[in-house]
């Protein structure tokens, strides 16, 4: 595998990483949002990824990428609150369906993967100052 493909499939690596921390953040931030009614309220949503090939004939390698974002359709949380300003006819409010443990789970494995993408950089680039040591040496 080239040094090109190496940093092709890292960036394309951090890239995703970055969209998936964004949209943990996102639900984070709106975990305890509240609405009239379950047709108003946030949904959590969940990072699709997919492979891509990156490279050419014999020396392709797969990176990946942000395929789709999605809504998670989990029903919203309901809460008999009758004195609640966004409280319905029947005194509910519904809150947004985002599972707090589970996105603080999932940005943790975001920024993990972020990091060993720089570490393989890091690498990678030792590498090649190696190698051209190597060749200025003959």
């Amino acid at each position: 595998m080239s040094f090109s493909a190496v940093y092709d499939i890292a960036g394309q690596s951090m890239a995703a990483q970055t969209v998936r921390m964004n949209t943990v953040a996102s639900n984070l931030a709106n975990a305890r949002s509240a609405a009239s009614s379950e047709a108003n309220i946030y949904r959590e949503r969940d990072v699709v990824f997919r492979a891509d090939p990156v490279g050419r004939g014999r020396q392709s390698a797969f990176g990946v990428t942000v395929s789709d974002v999605l809504r998670n359709e989990r029903p919203a949380e309901q809460r008999y609150q009758p004195g609640h300003p966004l409280a319905d006819n029947n005194g509910i409010v519904y809150y947004a369906n985002v599972n707090t443990v589970e996105q603080m789970v999932a940005m943790m494995a975001a920024s993990r993967q972020f990091e060993a993408t720089v570490s393989v950089l890091g690498t990678t680039r030792r590498m090649q100052d190696q190698l051209v040591e190597l060749v200025s040496l003959r």
